[in-house]
Order: structure tokens, then sequence, then C-alpha cells
């Protein structure tokens, strides 16, 4: 009775001594998993709120910053020399598609989670959308100083699958590689094929300390670059998940050190 008119009270009392076979000692370990259910919600709940909190944060952050500038760089024009404005339309032309880009990204991970979205399945083959997107980012992968290495075997891997999303994982995924892999290093690219799923494992290494809550790289607007100096949305991540998700796939990360791994599992078609 002590005991749970505590927890009544807010508080989290010692659990209680579950002694033989008794009705009470049966109904003492049901007290203690309820319990222990509650600290449990109490915690989702408390990380629910400070995502809540810091995805309006950051949402707004990074909305304003092209938002200024295009605004600062407009009243810039009206009194612009010819050779100024033509500089100054650039600015604004390139802000103005960097914000486009970010309400897009927030409108899509939005549908995405609500589940509000249609899937035009069809047999695919995955290596076929993984080189096209590869191709998209051909030339930037090239100038950059990463040094890309690729296990992909000989024969297609068939997926049931909305070959424009998967794509978008792909490219969501080639574009972090771009953005957060630090210089001079090998970025690892394998698939292959795994009981009944296709596996694709991408690692690289992390240009930015990535700290203990990389559980949290998957949720909306997070980032590796904390101080939010790149020009990633903090979404790519999470729209990824969304679209493996869709397909009843497996999308997750792992972190060793500096050693960025994602891993995504499909499942392969009969």
């Amino acid at each position: 009775m002590a005991n749970t008119r505590d927890i009544k009270s807010g508080h989290t009392p010692q659990d209680l001594p579950v002694r033989g076979r008794s009705a009470l000692a049966l109904l003492a370990q049901n007290i203690n998993t309820m319990k222990k259910g509650m600290k449990q919600s109490e915690r989702e709940q408390a990380k629910s709120e400070r995502l809540k909190t810091e995805l309006i944060t950051n949402v707004s952050h990074d909305l304003r910053t092209p938002l200024t500038s295009i605004i600062t760089y407009t009243e810039l024009l009206k009194d612009a020399d010819e050779q100024e404005r033509a500089d100054y339309i650039e600015i604004i032309d390139r802000k103005a598609r960097r914000l486009k880009i970010l309400i897009d990204d927030l409108f899509e991970a939005s549908k995405m989670s609500s589940g509000n979205i249609e899937l035009t399945l069809e047999t695919v083959d995955v290596l076929q959308l993984l080189q096209q997107a590869l191709a998209e980012y051909g030339e930037a992968l090239e100038q950059s100083s990463l040094q890309l290495r690729i296990s992909v075997p000989e024969e297609p891997l068939y997926i049931k699958a909305d070959g424009q999303k998967i794509w978008r994982v792909f490219d969501n995924l080639i574009q972090n590689i771009l953005k957060y892999s630090l210089e001079h290093t090998r970025v690892y690219l394998s698939v292959k094929e795994k009981k009944e799923t296709v596996e694709i494992i991408i690692k690289n290494i992390a240009k930015y300390e990535l700290g203990d809550n990389v559980d949290e790289l998957l949720e909306r607007f997070k980032r590796g670059d904390q101080s939010r100096n790149t020009e990633g949305s903090g979404l790519g991540l999470a729209i990824a998940k969304s679209i493996v998700d869709l397909h009843e796939g497996y999308l997750d990360i792992d972190v060793d050190g500096d050693l960025f791994k994602v891993i995504i599992q499909l499942p392969m078609t009969n």
C-alpha cells in the first residue's frame, strides 16, 4: 500500500520484494513491472519533448538563414549599380533555391512520417537504381578528394518497390557522403544478397565528431554538423529511413569512433 501510494504521488520507490508464489507476490511483481513501464514512458516523453523543441529551433534557423539573405540583398538591390545588381541577383537566386529545397524536404518528411504517401510498386533492379544515383553525382565525386570503393554482384538484384522513392534514398545517402565525409578518405559501398533481402552498406569517415546520441541522427533536422554550417537540411537520413520503412525494409546507422555506417535491407522479390 505504501509503495503504490508513493507511485501515485509521483515518486519512484524501490521495487517491492517478490517472495513465493502467492497472489500478493504476483501483485508485487506486476506493480514493479508497471513502475518500470511508467519510467520508460516518462523517459520517452521527455526525449520526445526535447526533440520537438530542437526540431522547432533547427527549422527556424535553417529557414531564417536564406530568408534573411534574400531580404538583405533585395534591399541592397535598390541602390546597386549594374555590376552589383547582377551579383546580388545571383545570390538571391541561390538562396531562394536553397529555401525551396528546405521547404520541399520538410513537406516530404512530414508526408513520410504521417504515412500519407502512395507507392507505385514495380519490380526494379536495385543495382541499376544505385548506378543511376552514382552517375548523377559522378562529376562531384570525381572532383572531391574521396576515394569510392564499390563492391556489387554482377547479377541483377530485384525488389518490389517504388523505383523513384528508392532512388531518392540513394540520392540522399550520396549527398551525405559528399557533405559529411572527411577529405582524402575512402568511402565503401557494398551490395549483396543476404537470405531473402538485398543488403546495402555504406561506410565513410565522418568529418564531424558525432557524439553519443547517434541514434538521433535519424530524427528530422538532426545533423552530424552541430554548428549547422553545411548546406544539408538534416532531413536526408529521416526521409531515407521513412522510405525504407514504407517498403517494409530496414535502415539503421552504426558509429564506431569516426566510422559512420549505414545499413539498408530491402525484401527481394520471389
